[in-house]
Parts: structure tokens; sequence; C-alpha cells
């Protein structure tokens, strides 16, 4: 079985081809339905949001594999033909699929390293799959694990912590001032998008006052409704700045609107309670010489972008952080697949030994009927330590070399020695495993605790019906 990954994103493709490969919500369920049915398409996941669209699965056969998922993805979108969709794909099997699982779920391979929206996107996916009968052991294992490493790279990096938005800055900067905003008012002068994107930034950071003036007082109105804010004539905005503790200014004026002296009567008004004035306006419209006033605090749009930029920077590093985490738990979940390939071995060779020594035991017992019960269940006790001691080696040497490169080798070794050619030589599909992963069964780690034993009982269950 192979883990593998097919898809595209803000990296390898335009706009205009990943909205055509989108998948509304609404026709998930049947695009996983279709996915699944596709020869050699054992486990199927579909992550499709406006930067990404992703098709994670365990297939038989690799290279088959990735032709029927690719194949998947053209029929699933007719517009797109696969010489047009074919450029923009990018795939990746085992240890690199599950990397870049990590790397997206920690938004690693976001437009904004850092966001968080990604994490819940892969969780209902996830959820989408496992409702659906999509998802079994392999990926149920790896996408729970990809929900824990996004959580600890957010726990132990700042990966999210620094603002990488220009209006997002200037809320960071309000806070550094501002201890807490719930109580602060916001003046918003003029209606830029940056400007207003802020306000909202800073209203969902709690605050609850904004006064907002423009030169058209309807637009002013209209925009006071969004902000559940109060519209101002334009004409008092300077009235306005001894109240406001935020002032956010972005118009088209090509003159200073905020003079020194326009804050200095602020201040005394204010009894020196700081202000914070944010200039977003090209050319600016808050004189500069407001800098030097006590307790006024003026950024203008490049202190904001290199604020952003020191950022982004501090983010790249704690990147760092977090791709060498993503390069551990790839490492530890790389040998739980490893030793995953063994299990089905090592019971095969438990049901064949058993049924060998059941059978033959019985023609030694059907001879010795005059045996009492103490000696029959004397030879039943030889015959089990001689089967256990002769197969013991190999089972040890199973399970110490499944995580090893020679791993695959010692398998198909003891299949070959033991007759097991027919025995089950994989876990089993998606449908006999959902029902019990979807449940609350994780560790700490995310990690099933049941996966091992349900693949053990079904293997064994399989091999009882073939022995009889």
């Amino acid at each position: 079985m192979h883990v593998i990954v097919v898809g595209l994103s803000h990296k390898t493709a335009p706009v205009e081809i990943r909205e055509k490969l989108a998948v509304p919500e609404s026709r998930l369920r049947e695009a996983l339905s279709r996915l699944c049915t596709y020869q050699g398409v054992r486990e199927g996941l579909l992550l499709s949001t406006c930067n990404r669209v992703e098709v994670y699965a365990v297939v038989e056969d690799l290279e088959s594999g990735y032709g029927r998922v690719q194949e998947f993805l053209a029929d699933t979108h007719l517009s797109l033909s696969s010489e047009h969709l074919t450029p923009h794909l990018y795939w990746h099997a085992g240890d690199r699929a599950i990397s870049h699982l990590f790397r997206v779920a920690s938004s690693l391979d976001s437009m904004i390293v850092g966001e968080s929206q990604i994490l819940g996107q892969i969780k209902d996916a996830f959820e989408v799959a496992l409702t659906h009968k999509a998802s079994g052991l392999l990926l149920n294992k790896i996408v729970k694990k990809a929900i824990s490493v996004a959580k600890r790279v957010r726990t132990e990096t700042k990966i999210a912590e620094t603002a990488v938005s220009v209006s997002y800055a200037a809320v960071e900067l309000a806070k550094k001032i501002f201890s807490n905003l719930t109580e602060k008012t916001v003046l918003l002068i003029g209606a830029g998008e940056m400007a207003k994107l802020a306000a909202r930034h800073l209203i969902a950071n709690g605050v609850r006052q904004v006064r907002i003036t423009t030169r058209n007082f309807q637009h002013g109105l209209e925009l006071a409704q969004k902000f559940n804010g109060t519209a101002v004539p334009f004409e008092d905005y300077k009235t306005e700045l001894a109240g406001a503790d935020i002032v956010l200014v972005s118009t088209g004026a090509s003159h200073y609107l905020v003079t020194a002296d326009d804050v200095q009567r602020a201040m005394r008004q204010r009894m020196s309670r700081p202000m914070f004035l944010i200039d977003i306006s090209v050319p600016r419209n808050i004189d500069p010489a407001v800098r030097p006033i006590d307790d006024a605090f003026l950024f203008d749009i490049d202190d904001l972008h290199m604020r952003v930029e020191q950022n982004r920077e501090d983010r790249l590093r704690e990147a760092a952080k977090a791709e060498q985490m993503v390069v551990e738990e790839v490492a530890v979940l790389g040998q739980w697949l490893q030793s995953l390939e063994v299990t089905p071995t090592i019971v095969a060779l438990r049901g064949r030994t058993e049924e060998i020594k059941r059978r033959e035991v019985d023609k030694v017992l059907a001879r010795l009927a005059h045996l009492s019960p103490e000696d029959r269940a004397a030879v039943e006790a030889l015959a089990s330590a001689i089967v256990n001691k002769m197969v013991h080696g190999t089972m040890v040497t199973l399970k110490a070399e499944a995580t090893s490169s020679s791993g695959a080798a010692y398998v198909d070794a003891a299949r070959r020695f033991f007759s097991l050619e027919d025995a089950p030589a994989a876990y089993p599909p998606a449908q006999t495993e959902v029902q019990e992963v979807s449940e609350d069964s994780s560790d700490g780690n995310g990690a099933n605790r049941f996966s091992e034993a349900s693949l053990v009982q079904h293997t064994t269950k399989e091999q009882s019906r073939r022995v009889s």
C-alpha cells in the first residue's frame, strides 16, 4: 500500500485554474464516493480550499495510483482537460506525502505562513471522509497525526503570534499602547480599505465605540451601520480628536488633515491620556510634527510596512523550528507505517503454524485414543512448545527489522518460506475500519490506540476463514 497526494495550490496554479478545480461542499460526498471506486484506490480524502485542491489517497500500486487520482480530478471537472490540468499538479508518495500534509496542516505551505484557517479546513475534510467511509486505518492515523503536529507547532513556536498584514499590524501596535481595547474609542477619518479593515480588526479585539467621518456623510452613515458605530459630519473631525483613543486616517487628501496643533489641543483636553494615531494615507494626512508630542504615538504606512516585514522575518525563523518538528514527526509515523506492514504476516504465520499443529496433533491423538486426559494435554503442550520455539526467532526478527530499510525483504522472505502468499498481506479496506476510528479513541499524540489491535483481529478472522 502507498500513501500519495496529488494536487495543486497557489504556488503551482493561478486562481482561474484553482477555481475550476475547486469542489463545493455540496459535491464532496459524491466526489469522495467516486474517488474510492477507481481501481486500486483504497482510501481517500479531498481537501478543497480557495488556495489548494488536494487528494490524499491510499493506493495499491504507486504509478497506477497517481494515474487514477489524476483521472478522478479530470473527470470531476469536465471543463478542465488533462492537458491544462497536468502542468499545475504536484504529487508525492510515502514520507514526502505525509510531510506535505503535516506542512499544510501547520500552515507552513500557506500563502500566509502561520494562518490558522487551514487546520480547520483539514478537520472539516477529514470529518467528511470519515462520515462517508472514505478514510480508513492509514489516512485516519496520518490525518490525526497531522492535526496533532499542527497543534504542537502552534503551541511550541510563535509562528502565529505576529501580524503579517498592514491592517492587523495596526491592531498589534494598539495592543502595545493600550493593554485593554474594550473601553477604547476609535475615530475613523476617511474610508480607505486598509483603514476599514484595521477598524474591523480592532472591533474583533474588543473595541466597542467607533466614530466615523467621511466627506460624504451618507457614506459615513452606511459605514457606521456596518461597524455598529456613529457617523459624524466631516467638518467636526478635529473636535472629535479629544474623545478618540485611536485615530485611523485614510483619505485621498493631498495635505495634512491633522496637524501638530490639533493634536496638542486634543491632548490637553485628554489630560495627557495616550492617543494612538495611524496614518495609512498616501500622501500622508497627519503631520509628522505630531511625533514629538508626549503621549501621542504616530505610525504611518511605512512604519506599518516595516513592522510587517519584521514580523515576517520572525515568522520565518519560527517556521524553521516548525519544519524540524515536521521532520521528527514524519520519522515517528514512518516507523509505525513500516511496522504495520509486518503485522499481517506475523498474524498469518501464527495462524498457519497453529493450523499445522492442530492437524498433526489431531492425527496423533486419534491413534492414541488410550491416552488419559493428562497425557493428551501433555501432547498438546509439547506440540505448542515446539511450534512456538520454531517460529519465535522469525517473529522476533520480523518485528526487529520492521522499521529498517530491509523490512519489506524480510516480510517477503517469511511469506515465501512459510507458504503465506495467499494470506492477507495488508490492512483491511476503509469501510471495515471507519466505524471504530471515527470514535474518540486517540491518545495525546493523536494516535489510534486500537488500530493495530483491530488489524490483528481482522487478519485473524481472515486466516480463520481460510483455515476453515
